[in-house]
């Protein structure tokens, strides 16, 4: 993906804004999906196939996750090391729900439709936040 890609998807050019917007939709994201696991873990996890307690678990610590993307955000220029932590997390969050599915989920069709999908959205996030951070850190020099 292109600088100019990015910054279209980000909605500007400016390295750090760009950088800031996709903490902040990432944050959205994830909050929205800690609150669904948090208050409707009964019944997502009979469309899903897994335990609600599971669930809740996840919704738990990606409402914990979510606060932390979301101070990142908020500052003005995110420090670096907190920013690649985010970015490692979230490929770590990838690489565990699609190994999980592999190896010790049983999930419905739903569910397994909807764990590859939420890998792939937080692959996602990933790497348009890596790529802010590099022209972030390509603008300063």
């Amino acid at each position: 993906m292109s600088t100019t890609q990015l910054a279209v998807l980000a909605r500007t050019v400016e390295p750090q804004r760009m950088l800031r917007r996709f903490l902040a939709l990432d944050a959205a994201v994830t909050g929205a999906n800690a609150l669904a696991y948090l208050t409707l873990s009964g019944p997502l996890g009979r469309l899903f196939g897994a335990g609600s307690g599971l669930l809740l678990g996840l919704g738990a610590f990606l409402a914990v996750y979510t606060a932390g993307v979301a101070l990142l955000a908020a500052r003005p220029h995110p420090p670096t090391t907190g920013v690649r932590i985010v970015v490692e997390a979230n490929l770590a969050w990838t690489a565990v729900s699609l190994a999980a599915l592999v190896l010790w989920l049983t999930p419905t069709t739903a569910g397994a439709v909807w764990t590859v999908l939420q890998a792939l959205t937080v692959a996602g996030f990933a790497v348009l936040q890596h790529m802010a951070l590099r022209a972030r850190q390509l603008n300063q020099d």
